[in-house]
């Protein structure tokens, strides 16, 4: 991670490394899920903002990112002239190469620009890995522990 300072204050800048922590738990399948509702890069043609909400979803095998790491590569981003589609792959790649997911998802929701609103999918599943069947649950209705 990279530091300047401001006023004799250290602050982060962006980065493209993505560091990781230890799973947990890695004896479970667990969902982890993020939003990331203030990216932001240059459209390539025009070199106009365009601005997202990212949405990552996955299922850690060793290693799971880290969150500051996470926030300061996104923001890495901001001045990159970047298509839709090229950016969401570039970030559902290095964060492969990170973390090694059992699987990833990034979708990535861009804001209106000419009329045009995009959504991006990519996705990732480990070799030979497959999600555990869904356990549906009875629902309770509200107040139902209440005699009366």
């Amino acid at each position: 991670m990279t530091t300047q300072s401001i006023g004799g204050k250290p602050t982060a800048q962006p980065t493209k490394t993505l560091e990781t922590f230890e799973n947990p738990n890695q004896a479970r399948d667990f969902h982890i899920h993020m939003e990331i509702p203030e990216f932001t890069c240059l459209c390539p043609k025009t070199g106009q903002p365009d601005f997202a909400i990212i949405y990552l979803d996955y299922i850690p095998d060793q290693t799971c990112v880290e969150l500051k790491s996470l926030k300061l590569y996104m923001w890495s981003f901001r001045d990159e002239g970047c298509f839709h589609e090229a950016v969401t792959n570039t970030i559902l790649d290095d964060l492969i190469a990170a973390t090694q997911p059992k699987f990833m998802r990034v979708t990535a929701k861009f804001y209106v620009r000419g009329g045009v609103f995009t959504n991006v999918v990519a996705e990732h599943r480990k070799a030979g890995w497959q999600p555990l069947p869904r356990v549906e649950l009875t629902q309770f209705e509200s107040q139902s522990n209440i005699r009366g």
